[in-house]
């Protein structure tokens, strides 16, 4: 049963402070880019398509896929406004380039993300043909109402934070976007929320791990590369 990734790479970090992509940023002496690529490259998965931002592909080729040598990389495509519009362009990259049975849709600005992870989420999405990485919150949270009043304390015990990857049948995952795409209205910023509105199936929950962060802001960067260090 053959696994493909794609990795979404399109973003322009905003909140890094910086006029350097956060996914080109150096993480030691190499793009953070690098590392979540590698883990795919490394991994079970068959193939992956990057989805970069729109006139970044002939430098993605050559100063990423080129120079580290990803041979999975097949395919390296444009994303769009919003993160469902590259999720979109990259499954349809997929289903011309190879269709596989089971996609791992991964955000490169995670790039503490693991092969065995990888090959973990591949595993139980054979099992259960939709999941999602994530861990149990570590703080309480609180729910508030447009003033700030605390309105609801859930249970902590049943919290998780999503992480990525996340993984699905193909055809399902192919035919929620398709759908979710013909209704524009509809806005989401998760994988599994997509599948969840158009496929009445059961999404199980893999536990990832607390290094497996997204770098969003400066701090988040210096962190990662903190875990990298002790990774080594």
């Amino acid at each position: 049963m053959a696994a493909a990734g794609i990795v979404l790479a399109g973003g322009k970090g905003s909140r890094m402070q910086s006029d350097v992509p956060k996914q080109y940023m150096e993480l030691l002496g190499k793009p953070l880019l690098y590392y979540a690529l590698k883990a795919f490259e490394e991994s079970d998965a068959e193939s992956v398509v990057l989805v970069t931002g729109a006139g970044e592909e002939a430098y993605c080729r050559k100063e990423l896929v080129e120079r580290f040598g990803f041979t999975k990389v097949i395919g390296i495509v444009a994303g769009g406004a919003e993160r469902y519009d590259s999720v979109w362009s990259g499954l349809r990259c997929l289903k011309v380039q190879a269709e596989p049975d089971y996609v791992l849709i991964h955000d490169g600005a995670r790039p503490l993300v693991t092969t065995e992870l990888i090959n973990r989420m591949i595993t139980e999405t054979e099992q259960y043909g939709a999941c999602v990485a994530g861990m149990p919150v570590k703080d309480t949270i609180q729910m508030t109402d447009e003033r700030g009043t605390i309105t609801l304390t859930p249970k902590r015990d049943s919290l998780w934070t999503a992480q990525t990857p996340q993984s699905f049948e193909f055809s399902m995952a192919y035919d929620a976007y398709e759908r979710l795409m013909e209704e524009s209205e509809i806005r989401v910023t998760d994988d599994a929320m997509v599948v969840g509105l158009y496929h009445d199936i059961p999404i199980q929950m893999v536990r990832g791990s607390y290094m497996n962060i997204k770098v969003t802001t400066p701090e988040d960067l210096v962190l990662a590369e903190a875990f990298l260090k002790k990774r080594r």
